[in-house]
């Protein structure tokens, strides 16, 4: 399994987290912005800057991403990708997308593209915190043992 971070929206509260599972576990991973994102210096970082536009980092993500690879996103639509190329996404406030809840998150999410789109204001996500980070943490350990085993 192999780890890779979608760094255009990191939230720099989770980058101590990230940093310390990756070094614990020794894994692979990959953190893929269109501008320069520090996460911090491991052997097993690698930093890939891809060009800007929209959405290039999420096509470099599909490119790479294998069956059973982990990838973090807030990106929805990147996520419903992953998940059909059998790989597994997890988002910055600790969601584990899945077969059984992406498409229900991915409706919810163009219904409400939609409504802005016709001008409703709809607000945006709340700020994130240090539960969100917790949460983060949890799932994402939760997940790696799992897949350690």
């Amino acid at each position: 399994m192999r780890l890779f971070i979608d760094g255009d929206a990191f939230p720099n509260l989770l980058k101590p987290i990230i940093l310390k599972a990756i070094e614990r576990l020794k894994l692979e991973t990959y953190i893929i912005a269109n501008k320069k994102i520090n996460i911090g210096k491991s052997k097993y970082i690698t930093y890939i800057i891809v060009e800007l536009g929209a959405d290039e980092a999420d096509h470099k993500i599909i490119e790479m991403v294998e069956e059973n690879d982990l990838v973090i996103t807030a990106d929805i639509p990147l996520a419903d990708r992953i998940i059909t190329k059998k790989a597994h996404a997890i988002d910055h406030r600790g969601e584990l997308y899945s077969v059984d809840n992406i498409k229900q998150y991915l409706t919810m999410r163009n219904f409400m593209q939609e409504m802005r789109e016709a001008g409703e204001i709809t607000g945006g996500p709340k700020a994130f915190g240090q539960k969100d980070a917790r949460e983060f943490a949890n799932q994402l350990n939760a997940f790696l043992s799992r897949m350690n085993k």
